[in-house]
């Protein structure tokens, strides 16, 4: 039966389009992302996963700034942006566009979620201007052009929650892109419905409390509405208890603190493995003493159950610094990790491992298990880069579960 064909926008390292190709029933024409390590561990995956040749993932993978809207989608670059991103991408790319590669195909589904620093709340109250001059805010009009351009059935755009308070130019975000794409003929839920748009993905397996709004979009002039959509998207919910930290990481090889941590290479080791298993991105970050000190109070004394003045105060103790945020907390065995954060690449003090014999931070693997991104997924960079872009990322089972929901509305039209 002929799947869906997709177009992923903003792609990272391909959390939703790993989620879509896992439901069976999509196809890809392209993914757009402009970082570098994404666009190869996307490329990678494809290769390595999926079956496609090193030229095919070259070609559907376009490393661009989604920005030059028009260049994307027809092709013929200027020599600047060949210059930054010509050897990056296949010849047909940069002659056609993603024109080129789709020749005479429709295009039925696009799918992304635009850099969500400028709409987070955490963002803005870290921005002395509230993140209101930062340019991320206005990237949901490259997504709408390339809607207008291809004109699919409909498009899934994810993003967080803070999304519906966001009000650059002292004007509600999400009142702008309502009238965006009313403009080009599309329906999604008025900014008033928006709040019923919030999902956690822990309500479809997947090992982790992250609340995402969803923005569904439909044609106008389609035969589904928006409503079919979300009702669907309802009725995947799990009647299951919830996945916990302990499901997913809870048989990882250990690790030990060292008594003596010493340096390999440029390499800091604060941890041993316990075991000869190896597997990939498992490894545990270094963790200074004092930290490791503080770990283990933290867990004995189950501090994530202290009050905020009581944090605080404990930070102010073992740093004597003072902060008007808790620095650490423990991940939980028997409940769902909180939401995987790209502050992950600097350090990961408020993800504490929660057994207290490793007294350690979580490993990249562990950060894409709880993404519920498959064991073999490979995610190429530095470690700082794979804990920013796992942090970034839709959870793969969560956009299985959109991808699912999406095709048992539209498989009627067949």
């Amino acid at each position: 039966m002929p799947k869906y064909t997709c177009i992923d926008l903003f792609a990272g390292a391909g959390g939703l389009s790993e989620g879509f190709l896992q439901s069976g029933c999509f196809e890809f024409l392209a993914h757009v992302e402009w970082e570098k390590p994404m666009v190869d561990t996307l490329r990678n995956n494809l290769v390595k996963r999926w079956g496609y040749s090193e030229e095919e993932a070259k070609e559907r993978v376009i490393r661009f700034d989604i920005q030059k809207t028009d260049e994307l989608m027809k092709g013929s670059w200027t020599e600047e942006t060949i210059s930054t991103y010509g050897s990056d991408n296949a010849e047909k790319v940069i002659k056609e566009g993603i024109d080129g590669l789709l020749g005479n195909k429709k295009v039925d589904i696009i799918i992304g979620g635009p850099p969500c620093q400028a709409y987070s709340i955490a963002g803005r109250a870290q921005d002395p201007n509230s993140m209101k001059d930062d340019y991320r805010n206005y990237l949901f009009e490259s997504f709408v052009k390339v809607v207008d351009h291809y004109r699919p059935k409909m498009f899934v755009f994810e993003n967080v929650p803070g999304i519906l308070s966001a009000a650059p130019g002292d004007r509600l975000v999400i009142e702008r892109i309502y009238e965006a794409f009313e403009k080009v003929g599309y329906e999604i839920r008025k900014p008033n419905d928006m709040k019923k748009s919030i999902y956690s993905a822990a309500d479809f397996m997947v090992p982790q409390e992250r609340r995402r709004v969803i923005i569904i979009g439909v044609e106008k002039k389609s035969n589904h509405s928006v409503e079919e959509f979300y009702q669907s998207l309802d009725s995947m919910k799990s009647h299951e208890p919830k996945r916990t930290v302990r499901d997913a990481i809870g048989n990882m090889p250990k690790f030990k603190p060292l008594d003596k941590p010493y340096k390999e290479g440029n390499r800091n080791i604060s941890h041993e493995q316990i075991g000869n298993e190896i597997i990939s991105l498992h490894k545990a970050r270094y963790n200074n003493l004092r930290d490791i000190n503080v770990f283990k109070v933290w867990i004995e004394k189950s501090m994530n159950n202290a009050s905020t003045q009581e944090k605080l105060e404990f930070y102010h103790k073992v740093t004597g610094k003072t902060s008007n945020h808790n620095k650490y907390r423990s991940l939980e065995w028997d409940k769902p990790s909180p939401t995987i954060v790209s502050h992950l690449y600097k350090d990961g003090l408020m993800f504490i491992h929660p057994d207290v014999k490793q007294l350690r931070s979580i490993t990249i693997r562990e950060a894409a298990l709880l993404q519920s991104f498959p064991m073999d997924f490979e995610f190429i960079g530095s470690d700082a880069y794979c804990f920013k872009m796992i942090g970034n990322a839709v959870p793969v089972l969560f956009a299985k579960n959109i991808a699912l929901s999406i095709n048992k509305i539209l498989e009627n039209d067949k």
